[in-house]
């Protein structure tokens, strides 16, 4: 299924995060240093596991909406603001909306992300 196309559909939906880990393609991970599956794309709301390699890096930026982030596995250093916020497994993390921020992984990671759009995209 087309990350384009992963809507609810009914009144629930049901991930197990151990088992949709394992659609990471880890070829495009060794080769970029993360790579992203979209679990949910429904309205405003998008639900995304990402991996990041070990020593790899997500560059600074933001999004229009409010973003939460989950660390599944591994452990990961996210900036913002000016301050350093290190996180391991369980950990989660929540940026409002517009809050630029960055992240690091020293030995690999997956994490798992929530990002609401405003109306406006």
């Amino acid at each position: 299924m087309s990350s384009l196309n992963r809507t609810l559909e009914g009144d629930v939906l049901v991930h197990h995060l151990p088992r949709d880990e394992q659609t990471i393609d880890t070829a495009l991970l060794a080769k970029h240093g993360r790579t992203a599956r979209t679990l949910v794309k429904e309205g405003p709301l998008r639900l995304t596991l990402l991996a990041v390699a070990p020593a790899g890096d997500i560059p600074a930026h933001n999004a229009d909406g409010p973003v939460s982030v989950h660390v599944v596995e591994g452990d990961a250093v996210f900036s913002a603001g000016g301050r350093e916020y290190a996180l391991a497994v369980g950990d989660i993390i929540v940026f409002g909306a517009g809050v630029v921020h960055a992240a690091h992984s020293a030995h690999g990671c997956v994490l798992l992300l929530t990002v609401v759009h405003t109306a406006d995209t």
